[in-house]
């Protein structure tokens, strides 16, 4: 009976197509070819044609990617999923999640080693113990000693596990 073997992804070769060689070929050719030889390689690639936005350099390195996607076997099925599941399974661009900013106004309060730590927002800064910043990040760094995403300090954003901050 025969075994049907699925790809190495750590194999060091092309898990499909071409060799190695081959393909660090075709990456360097691209390099001398002219923007209207870039689109029409783009449209055979991609089944589309690119568009009229898109510069030589940005053509060149999407079609590096696309030649390295089909020798290699593209994107892990585990990498495919997060991208489906960030798109919604949609085909259309996504155009993001809208970003949570505190309105001018906003008092945030956080705890931190057993102390409150208050600040106030303002229109282009926050104001802490009386001092103003210009920013979350500058009050997270003054208040922890390190550098620190204010936003997610203050909650502003989602929490990966915080550090036990004792």
């Amino acid at each position: 009976m025969a075994q049907t073997r699925t790809p190495d992804r750590r194999a060091k070769g092309p898990a499909v197509g071409g060799g190695l060689e081959e393909l660090t070929q075709e990456v360097t050719r691209l390099l001398t070819l002219e923007a209207a030889a870039l689109r029409e390689r783009w449209a055979a690639l991609f089944d589309a044609n690119p568009s009229r936005s898109l510069g030589r350099v940005l053509l060149i390195r999407a079609l590096a990617y696309r030649l390295q996607e089909r020798s290699f076997a593209g994107l892990k099925p585990s990498t495919q999923r997060v991208l489906d599941r960030v798109a919604g399974g949609s085909k259309v661009a996504h155009k993001g999640f809208p970003k949570r900013r505190a309105s001018v106004g906003t008092v945030l309060i956080r705890e931190w080693r057993g102390v409150s730590h208050r600040v106030t927002v303002l229109e282009n800064e926050v104001v802490y113990r009386d001092r103003r910043y210009k920013s979350l990040s500058e009050v997270a760094r003054a208040i922890t000693g390190s550098r620190w995403s204010g936003p997610l300090f203050f909650g502003l954003t989602g929490r990966a596990k915080e550090a036990i901050n004792g």
